[in-house]
């Protein structure tokens, strides 16, 4: 491969470049050729300085009539490469197929702060959409200028601007814009188009990088070469909190081509090929001082309650106090989960390479402006001068958010004075992962005697706050947070702990309806009337009943041996109602998911074959969390360390999906990516429950636990 292919622009990720002058960026894009150049900032564009750093969008028609859109976010199996192309053609009035997607480069694209939370099309896209709007705008007037009609006479199809009246007198934007540069902020909202007359938004789409993923096409970070470029295997500890006592790697440099480099804890052995770095790292001999492991599975919830920080309101409203006296019935339930890994198919990778003073960086990332401004800060750079490329992304799920593998890449390629790549593991990826955290919710709530949500008293530790707020209508209501997966919760755990698809929200779902289904079963309600009879929440209610219908069963009070579950959320948005429909094996205690069907309103749908694929891969990756995900650990000690004993879900596991898509154009698109995995956990544990007449409190739900809960009755 030549060495000028390395750089060419890449699809992925986010950052920040505030740092680029305008004049610098100019400079960048001067290159691409001539066009409109439309700026777009998602805060107060008034201030000058704004004006010439924050280009928080930004889009090309070129002089050959194709368009490209840059942006800072990434795609990493979620689909915004095709939705948010979806989007810039409806608006521009041009085919999907004439639309070029470049992502996450930081030489090309502007700032954004990551890829994560389901807000790719929710806030990039309706930007996006503006700033199309505004070149439309832009074209029509030089067409109107270069046909000598008026614009309102002018509507733009195809990627020409055609005269109303008179079809035969028209322009292609390539005639345009050929030769041609024009600058312009976009500093008001220009009208859009409104939902109805859309013709690509709207419709089923193919995901346009789809034939480079069957056939390998498709480039990853590992994928790419660097003439010189060295391998790097790096000296790990046996468990987390090790002190490196004494080391020996004088074997190791014998191993002929062989580089091996100590820079403070950084211990690596670096080789032309990446089996003989491995042979070589095998050579070093180290001993470590481990610590005494205090927690393990059994004990990490007692910790994890004793080790809280002091209590967060989180929402609040009425009452507690008045609640409680107005209960005629209550309840005190207590929910755990265990860690949880991302697993991505794709582990941690980056590659760095140094010229000068300048480098290039290819990294497996959901953040490349974050990745930027370490490896500018690990080699004594300006930001300007590191160019962070995100290929395609094998997976993310809020696992590729921290950058440890490009600080590692960038270190050592400074230091060797040759290219680097730094790919790890998998054992690697286990031990370095920052896991879901474990976490403990402790729910207290009542009824009053018109089986009424009187009280709700939520207190979470360290699961984080998203999705905890009720959206029943309860008059008397706190919620609580301790600790969490960003705020410092680090602390109490022995390892790393982080966001993971969903963050927050799988386990307070799985608290709060679980909760809900308590209540609905005191009450002599079925679980669907008694949520009913608590929502006053119109959209909510319409999900809810939207997937009750395509369900088709009759639901009865808990438990009627039928196997039914139900649980539903708000999440960032999005309003989701899941039902499901298990089997138990109460010898074996094992849970097969027959069917699950899934309602969705996540406002206008851009693309409705991309939002049923990411509703099926949600689904999918839930039951793994659900069913059998657990990191087991003693201590800093991580005992998974491959897929032989951390299991992911199998197709043999698949129930029947079915999803629900609830027309909902007048709200703007809101979030797909994650919404659906999170109330997996409280449908099926209702569900089991329904079954077997046993309540399952702890994720996730395996066979030993199903057991033990049958045998304690």
């Amino acid at each position: 491969m030549r060495k000028e292919e390395y750089a060419k622009p890449s699809r992925s990720l986010t950052t920040s470049s505030s740092e680029v002058s305008r004049r610098e960026f100019l400079k960048r894009i001067g290159l691409l050729g001539g066009g409109i150049v439309i700026y777009v900032s998602f805060g107060d564009i008034s201030s000058r300085a704004q004006q010439l750093t924050d280009f928080n969008a930004f889009l090309r028609i070129g002089a050959d009539g194709r368009v490209t859109c840059f942006s800072g976010k990434i795609e990493m199996g979620q689909g915004v490469l095709t939705s948010l192309a979806q989007m810039l053609a409806d608006q521009l009035g041009v085919p999907l197929k004439s639309v070029d997607m470049v992502m996450g480069d930081t030489s090309l694209c502007p700032w954004d702060m990551g890829t994560f939370g389901s807000r790719s099309t929710k806030y990039f896209g309706a930007t996006l959409r503006h700033a199309a709007a505004e070149a439309r705008a832009v074209l029509i007037q030089m067409a109107a200028e270069r046909l000598h009609v008026p614009p309102q006479r002018l509507t733009v199809k195809d990627g020409q601007v055609i005269d109303s009246q008179n079809t035969d007198k028209k322009v292609t934007y390539a005639q345009l814009t050929r030769g041609k540069r024009i600058e312009r902020h976009l500093t008001q909202r220009t009208s859009i188009k409104p939902a109805f007359p859309h013709t690509v938004s709207g419709k089923a789409t193919g995901k346009t990088d789809a034939r480079q993923m069957v056939t390998g096409e498709a480039r990853y970070a590992g994928d790419i070469r660097v003439p010189g470029m060295l391998y790097a295997k790096i000296l790990r500890p046996p468990v987390h909190g090790a002190t490196l006592k004494r080391i020996d790697s004088e074997n190791a440099k014998k191993v002929n081509g062989v580089k091996v480099i100590q820079d403070s804890d950084l211990i690596a052995v670096l080789h032309k090929y990446p089996d003989e770095a491995q042979k070589a790292l095998d050579k070093v001999h180290a001993e470590w001082e481990i610590p005494e492991p205090k927690v393990d599975n059994r004990n990490i919830f007692k910790h994890l309650t004793a080790s809280a920080p002091p209590r967060q309101t989180v929402t609040q409203s009425g009452d507690i106090e008045k609640g409680k006296r107005l209960a005629a019935k209550t309840f005190e339930s207590i929910y755990f989960n265990q860690y949880v890994a991302h697993a991505p198919m794709e582990p941690h990778t980056a590659g760095v390479h140094i010229e000068g003073k300048r480098a290039t960086v290819w990294a497996s990332t959901q953040t490349p402006f974050w990745a930027q401004k370490e490896v500018a800060r690990t080699l004594g750079f300006a930001s300007s001068d590191v160019r962070v490329i995100t290929p395609f992304v094998g997976g993310g799920f809020g696992g590729k958010t921290r950058n440890q593998q490009v600080i590692e890449a960038a270190q050592l390629a400074r230091l060797s004075g040759r290219p680097v790549q730094v790919a790890w593991t998998r054992k690697e990826e286990f031990f370095y992962d920052t896991f879901r955290p474990a976490a403990v919710i402790k729910l207290r709530s009542g009824l009053d005697r018109d089986h009424r949500i009187v009280y709700w008293d939520y207190d979470n530790y360290f699961a984080g706050a998203r999705s905890s707020q009720p959206f029943y209508d309860i008059a008397h209501h706190r919620v609580s947070s301790r600790g969490g997966w960003m705020d410092g919760g680090d602390q109490a755990h022995p390892f790393r702990v982080g966001a993971w698809r969903g963050p927050g929200s799988n386990t307070n779902v799985f608290a709060m309806e679980s909760q809900i289904d308590i209540m609905a079963e005191a009450a002599g309600m079925d679980p669907l009337a008694f949520r009913l009879a608590n929502l006053t929440d119109k959209r909510m209610r319409k999900v809810l009943s939207a997937a009750a219908v395509k369900f088709g069963h009759r639901f009865a009070k808990t438990p009627s041996r039928k196997g039914f579950g139900i649980a539903c959320t708000d999440y960032q948005g999005t309003y989701v109602a899941t039902m499901a429909e298990v089997k138990v094996d109460e010898k074996t205690g094992y849970v097969r998911v027959e069917r699950v069907v899934c309602a969705h309103d996540m406002g206008e749908v851009i693309n409705p074959l991309g939002a049923r694929l990411q509703i099926e891969g949600c689904i999918t990756m839930g039951l793994g969390y659900v069913l059998r995900e657990e990191i087991r650990f003693k201590g800093g000690n991580i005992l998974d360390e491959n897929f032989d004993t951390y299991e992911l879900p199998r197709f043999s596991w698949l129930p029947k999906i079915e999803t629900v898509l609830i027309d909902n154009p007048a709200m703007p698109p809101q979030g797909c990516g994650e919404p659906a995995i999170t109330p997996m956990g409280a449908v099926i544990a209702n569900a089991v429950y329904d079954a077997i007449g046993v309540r399952i409190f702890e994720l996730p739900m395996t066979p030993e636990r199903i057991k033990k809960a049958i045998i304690k009755g």
